[in-house]
């Protein structure tokens, strides 16, 4: 079939599709159904009930519902407090790791026989790197990861067993497995597409999730402590929120059919990878590159904000008159999580010595939120979320 041909059917089959397939509005507000998981205004809609994490974006004052400084809470424990207390050469992804899925902090003992799991299941099968994972390479990693995970359902010889004991199992496998998909992907990529260098490098059962990842990116294999820190932290940031976030809420939507923890996966990884869920940090940074582009002078806040009104107004970026990375759908004031990596943020970007790019993204951060509360005739413009920065730290790395 000729593709041309197949998307000249389409455009003209879609003003039938709009035609039939259109909803009311009004209609929704009538029986009370959201538009996914946001409500009319834009916020999240409460889907569900979990003990592993806690999000807090108001408190009552005298009977009224007033926003606050957001709060983020890991199995009864605030993630500010949990990465306070690691040391300053730890690594702490692992620990935390084992608190969301066993309800509990290790032990030394503990975290010790569960970092050596990771690091004995941190390896794929036979032949999988060659036959799955450099097949149809794609720039979409996490369309590569979800193939590579769905394939992974054929070695597990009881994929079809839910018991707690052996979902857990398969959670573990796939925890110790994720960054090999990631990045052998990205390599068969920037090989076989870029026409770069192609590098394999077996992972290190001694080093912690971040470092391995580091060390499997490089084709020297080398790191600095400050990149393995600010990685790892970015991991504890990422690992949970709440459970009525679309891909938390993806995964209770496929188990309760009864279906296998890979499908599942797969399916929660497909949500994710939107970008109004976790595909935010690229939004973030695609904006960024189109702002270097038209902005002369970095340290020049009327020209940023200039360039920012022109994003609002829809004249500029993708037209879709968005700032990304400000704002959520939860937190009011502030997102916690953004809160805490700044500072791991300007650490790295003083090593790597990029100073300008640290300072564009001070004064998006600094200008969005007015330019966005004057546009949209509102009192207090939205804060910068975790995707702001994290798009800047990965680029960075």
């Amino acid at each position: 079939m000729d593709r041309n041909k197949l998307n000249e059917y389409a455009l003209k089959q879609e003003p039938i599709c709009r035609e039939n397939d259109m909803i009311s509005p009004i209609l929704f507000k009538e029986y009370g159904v959201k538009k996914g998981l946001r409500d009319e205004n834009g916020k999240g809609v409460l889907t569900g009930l979990t003990n592993i994490s806690k999000i807090i974006s108001s408190t009552t004052v005298n009977g009224k519902k007033e926003p606050c400084d957001g709060q983020l809470w890991y199995r009864g424990y605030r993630v500010e407090t949990l990465i306070n207390s690691l040391d300053e050469n730890e690594f702490g992804y692992e620990k935390i790791a084992y608190l969301l899925l066993m309800g509990q902090l290790p032990t030394n003992e503990q975290l010790k026989e569960f970092k050596q799991m990771l690091g004995e299941c941190r390896k794929l099968p036979t032949n999988f790197t060659r036959d799955v994972i450099m097949k149809a390479p794609s720039d979409d990693i996490m369309n590569s990861m979800t193939k590579s995970i769905l394939t992974l359902a054929s070695y597990d010889p009881n994929v079809k067993d839910t018991s707690i004991s052996n979902v857990l199992r398969q959670c573990i496998q796939l925890i110790a497995e994720f960054p090999l998909l990631a990045i052998y992907g990205y390599n068969a990529y920037n090989h076989y597409e870029k026409y770069e260098s192609m590098f394999i490098h077996h992972p290190d059962p001694n080093l912690s999730t971040a470092e391995n990842i580091l060390m499997l990116l490089r084709p020297d294999k080398k790191y600095t402590q400050t990149e393995a820190k600010v990685l790892d932290t970015a991991l504890i940031l990422h690992m949970e929120h709440g459970g009525g976030n679309n891909s938390t809420f993806t995964t209770r939507v496929v188990t309760s059919s009864g279906s296998d923890t890979y499908a599942t996966i797969c399916a929660a990884m497909s949500s994710l990878k939107g970008p109004k869920h976790g595909g935010a940090n690229f939004k973030v940074m695609e904006m960024m590159d189109d702002i270097r582009h038209h902005v002369s002078d970095y340290s020049n806040e009327e020209e940023v904000q200039a360039y920012l009104e022109k994003i609002v107004d829809k004249e500029a970026f993708d037209r879709k008159g968005l700032i990304y990375g400000m704002g959520h759908a939860v937190y009011s004031i502030s997102d916690p999580r953004e809160r805490i990596f700044k500072s791991y943020v300007v650490q790295l970007a003083k090593e790597k010595g990029k100073d300008d790019d640290l300072t564009l993204y001070q004064n998006v951060e600094k200008l969005a939120p007015v330019v966005i509360a004057n546009k949209r005739k509102i009192y207090k413009g939205v804060s910068p979320n975790v995707d702001f920065y994290s798009g800047f730290v990965y680029d960075m790395l």
